[in-house]
């Protein structure tokens, strides 16, 4: 049996369950080709307690995103060893608690949809149906948007869905790869905040009047509220864009 989605809506009952009594437990975390979100990388980071460069040299590589020829991070796994997670142990997940957005979302599949005239982003869901796994009709029964809350995935939704912005505004302006330097800062911006905080934010090479001063003071010593500062810089950068945009629960 081929993978199947199937669309479902977000106040529609889910019955899933996953853990060690399921008897796929750790198999989705095999054959991998798990890329990253710039937030994931945020709490990944925040999790190891290293540095961005340590961080992304030591479990990422990277390349060029066919559709968006933007630059992506993945997770880096061994071929030889059945492209397992390196987070992955017997027991489960080393890093669950800051794990992932599409770790966390499974087996939910969500897409987002951006208004051009009015910039508001929609949410749509889809069911992703393996194989291998066994979970579907276990205990459970939580709708998708209580799935959501449950798996702590609201902040990263939010986070994420400001790259999605960016990447549309890429799609409709400049279709094909970025130029060198625009490459590079994208991926300052998104994944390497260390350099983006030393090269950019300490500098002041940004209109901070762009930014709300509270949020300022934050991404001083909080990285989630530097990567909000980051993305908008980018965004304004790239395309002249302003820093906010209206957003749809």
């Amino acid at each position: 049996m081929d993978n199947e989605f199937v669309h479902i809506g977000p106040d529609d009952v889910l019955q899933f369950a996953c853990g060690p009594h399921v008897p796929c437990f750790n198999q989705c975390c095999r054959d991998l080709n798990q890329f990253l979100t710039p937030y994931d990388i945020v709490r990944l980071k925040r999790h190891f307690g290293i540095s961005y460069a340590e961080l992304l040299e030591r479990y990422t590589a990277q390349h060029v995103g066919p559709e968006t020829g933007l630059p992506v991070v993945r997770l880096r796994q061994d071929p030889a060893k059945e492209s397992i997670c390196p987070f992955v142990t017997p027991g489960g997940c080393a890093v669950y608690e800051n794990r992932p957005s599409s770790c966390r979302l499974y087996p939910v599949a969500r897409a987002v949809s951006r208004n051009r005239e009015t910039g508001v982003m929609t949410e749509h869901f889809a069911i992703l149906k393996e194989p291998h796994c066994l979970g579907f009709g276990n205990d459970g029964g939580m709708t998708v948007r209580q799935w959501i809350e449950n798996q702590g995935l609201v902040a990263y939704n939010r986070m994420n869905d400001l790259l999605m912005e960016i990447i549309s505004l890429k799609n409709q302006s400049a279709p094909g790869p970025l130029d060198f330097k625009s490459a590079r800062a994208f991926h300052m911006a998104c994944y390497d905040l260390g350099s983006f905080r030393e090269k950019v934010f300490d500098t002041g090479e940004f209109e901070s009047a762009d930014f709300d001063d509270a949020l300022l003071r934050k991404a001083k010593d909080d990285d989630g509220a530097l990567l909000k500062v980051s993305l908008g810089w980018l965004k304004k950068m790239l395309f002249g864009e302003t820093v906010d945009k209206p957003y749809r629960k």
